[in-house]
């Protein structure tokens, strides 16, 4: 019934099968990918027609997280997947950025890529491993694009060897986590977490990467070939000569004007100039039939060549004269301004300004129970350092409604969360959790790397032990042939029309995260080479301005940051101090003001923003572990009347001791009856246990002490 195709071969020790023609048939291509018990499939599907009215490439790439994978049910309300999470998300970018460039610059079919986790196993992430299953899929699916994919995963060993598609425990041991996208001859995508990896060894990585790509590379070409694949030709349209030389004719000098020590006001005035000498020139042309015909069926064409022509003329002066749009030379930052400090109502602050491109980052602290819950299919299931970044229109002068944040929103979020991480001190050392959020306020290029900034300056500022400040900044890249330009801190316009966005954070000693994003058909390991080398002299520059204003963490919390008192318990305590139904943890909470939160090793947190208060919780969760301790004196509640024996006293809930009828008073007591009732509040010192192992409470010593105080000196 099925005409299956499979391959196996082996990456770096490590067997994967890939087959076809069994799943999904009715997709333009599927394939079933397997490494170990960890399986996917990848769909690739086209729509049937083009839709010519867009200016941009419709590609759609869903990587969908399916919880049964991991033999779970899902955690939500209603049992079943939602919302993709962020990881998905962010994976599903991974998988979009590098395969985009590779399709012609006028396709405009609807593709859908979708990956699916149908089993998988902590020793083969499913992410890189889905990756290469989108390589096959699309080269199977004949779509015309320019090269076969494949990607990798490079980790570190105790060693510092390095380890390909390593297990998920692994990648947690690992000092670098750095995924590699790319063709056979070039490198398409570069996305990195470390702490603070040497530059050369990352670069080494990335290279020792790609040199297993290009083996994936080799049996994708194999198998599409014994599946016989017949390749979609496509040939970009010529674009109308007559409409080229009007712009020209018409736009060039505004546009090289837009571009001679200009900011985004300026730009955008020169540019909105060239574009009304064109629509004059065209309006004179009425009777010119055929070209208004062709504007009306291609009613993009005209802002897309307006767009080719500022890209032509910027690439043209920067690669021939060394000056940028803004008169900065190809490795000058633009000016910075720092603050810190300045909004009393939070906990930490940092505003970031780098030239039109300003973050403000502001931190809460909070008790680990705000940690936030991940129901995801690995095996992180909570998180304790967040950081959220907002990007609304008005920060670009556009007028928007809000939608929440998007995918590029959660990316950039993710990459300033990965930078900054690394220096974060240990939850033992600093048991919080952590809320930064990345309120961009102005932008005119990397805001990501802004937001990495003003994120360790908020952590400083709020007295968070970093270990480091981490500062970011973004490359850029004009190629033209064999001339090369790399760009330090890029703005908008370089971004938009330049050849790369190489965004890398790190401190002095090394690098924390690194993404890279590319336009054309890749880069060599030259070109990341040099890149990485001009990003080093420009993180340096920032962090030295950084360390300016803020040179470490505060020595102490701001006033209105909840303090914590941390100890430890006998784990085998830990029921006594909850208390049957939790009612010892809950009046000790009640009645000091604080939250509490015990890990199973028996590791108490007390938090309360005054230090008073969270003092007086940790004596009666010790009291509740441990006992009183033999010559305390507190004050309980009488809560039993023994005839005869005397009378049970509660010091707090779950911790009593009983006061013999002994040591009531300083006479003799025949009846207890006389002295206390249930409810009475009485004084008692803990005099340690009876013969029973029982607590010992006494009245009759805390008088004698009070008699003898009074008595005369002789």
């Amino acid at each position: 019934m099925f005409n299956e195709k499979k391959k196996k071969f082996t990456i770096a020790g490590k067997e994967i099968e890939v087959s076809t023609g069994k799943l999904a048939r009715q997709a333009t291509a599927a394939v079933q990918i397997k490494c170990g018990n960890t399986i996917l499939l990848v769909t690739v599907t086209k729509s049937e027609k083009a839709k010519n009215e867009l200016d941009y490439f419709p590609l759609m790439v869903d990587f969908e997280e399916k919880i049964y994978s991991v033999g779970r049910i899902p955690g939500s309300y209603n049992r079943r997947e939602g919302r993709a999470s962020d990881k998905a998300v962010l994976t599903s970018r991974l998988i979009d950025r590098p395969i985009r460039p590779l399709f012609p610059d006028a396709y405009r079919y609807e593709v859908q890529v979708n990956v699916m986790t149908l089993s998988v196993d902590q020793l083969c992430p499913p992410d890189t491993l889905g990756m290469l299953g989108v390589g096959f899929a699309l080269e199977l699916s004949g779509l015309p694009v320019a090269g076969e994919v494949g990607a990798v995963r490079i980790s570190l060993d105790s060693d510092a060897n390095f380890i390909v598609n390593p297990s998920e425990e692994e990648i947690l041991a690992s000092s670098l986590d750095i995924v590699v996208a790319g063709t056979e001859d070039s490198v398409m995508m570069v996305e990195a977490g470390a702490n603070f990896v040497e530059d050369d060894k990352v670069v080494d990585a990335i290279a020792y990467a790609h040199a297993r790509i290009q083996e994936q590379v080799a049996v994708i070409r194999e198998f599409a070939n014994e599946v016989g694949v017949t390749k979609e030709e496509f040939i970009n349209p010529e674009p109308n000569s007559k409409l080229i030389e009007i712009i020209e004719t018409h736009a060039k000098k505004d546009l090289i004007e837009s571009m001679q020590n200009a900011n985004k006001e300026s730009r955008r005035a020169w540019v909105a100039k060239a574009q009304e000498k064109v629509d004059a020139a065209l309006d004179a042309l009425a009777e010119d039939d055929e070209l208004h015909e062709y504007l009306l069926d291609n009613p993009h064409e005209l802002s897309a060549q307006l767009k080719k022509l500022e890209k032509k003329l910027l690439r043209k002066q920067i690669t021939e004269t060394g000056v940028r749009a803004d008169s900065r030379k190809n490795t000058e930052i633009r000016p910075l301004d720092i603050e810190v400090g300045s909004y009393p109502g939070v906990h930490g602050d940092g505003l970031f300004t780098r030239g039109n491109t300003q973050v403000l980052a502001l931190l809460v602290l909070g008790t680990e129970k705000l940690a936030r819950s991940l129901d995801g299919i690995d095996s992180e299931t909570q998180k304790f350092y967040m950081h959220n970044y907002n990007f609304p229109s008005w920060s670009v002068g556009e007028a928007k409604p809000n939608r929440g944040p998007g995918r590029r929103e959660i990316g950039h979020g993710a990459l300033a969360e990965r930078a900054v991480q690394p220096s974060l001190p240990k939850r033992e050392d600093f048991p919080y959790a952590i809320r930064v959020v990345s309120e961009v306020l102005e932008s005119s290029g990397s805001t990501s790397m802004a937001a990495t900034c003003a994120s360790s300056l908020a952590l400083m500022d709020a007295g968070v032990p970093v270990t480091t400040p981490v500062a970011g900044i973004a490359m850029g890249l004009i190629k033209e042939e064999s001339n090369a330009v790399v760009l330090t801190d890029i703005h908008e316009l370089e971004d938009f029309l330049g050849d790369m966005d190489f965004k890398v954070a790190g401190n002095d000693k090394g690098i924390s995260a690194l993404q890279m994003d590319i336009k054309i058909k890749g880069i060599s390991l030259e070109i990341i080479r040099t890149a990485i080398k001009q990003a080093r002299e420009g993180r340096l520059h920032i962090l030295s301005a950084m360390t300016a204003v803020i040179a470490a963490p505060r020595e102490v919390l701001r006033a209105n940051a909840p303090r914590i008192v941390s100890f430890k318990i006998d784990p085998d305590k830990i029921g006594a101090v909850i208390g049957s139904g939790g009612k010892n943890i809950k009046w000790i909470t009640e009645v000091t003001g604080t939250e509490i939160n015990i890990t199973d090793d028996g590791t108490v947190c007390v938090y309360c923003v005054s230090e008073e208060a969270a003092n007086l919780a940790k004596k009666y969760v010790t009291v509740n572990a441990e006992g009183a301790k033999q010559g305390e004196i507190w004050e309980g509640e009488v809560v039993k009347v023994l005839d005869g024996v005397g009378v049970i006293v509660e010091l707090i809930p779950g911790v009593s001791g009983l006061v013999h009828i002994s040591q009531i008073a300083l006479e003799r007591v025949d009846d207890v009856h006389e002295f206390f009732k249930v409810g009475d509040k009485t004084k008692v010192l803990v005099q340690g246990l009876d013969f029973k192992g029982r607590m010992s409470l006494s009245i009759k010593a805390l008088l004698e002490n009070t008699q003898r105080a009074e008595e005369p000196v002789a």
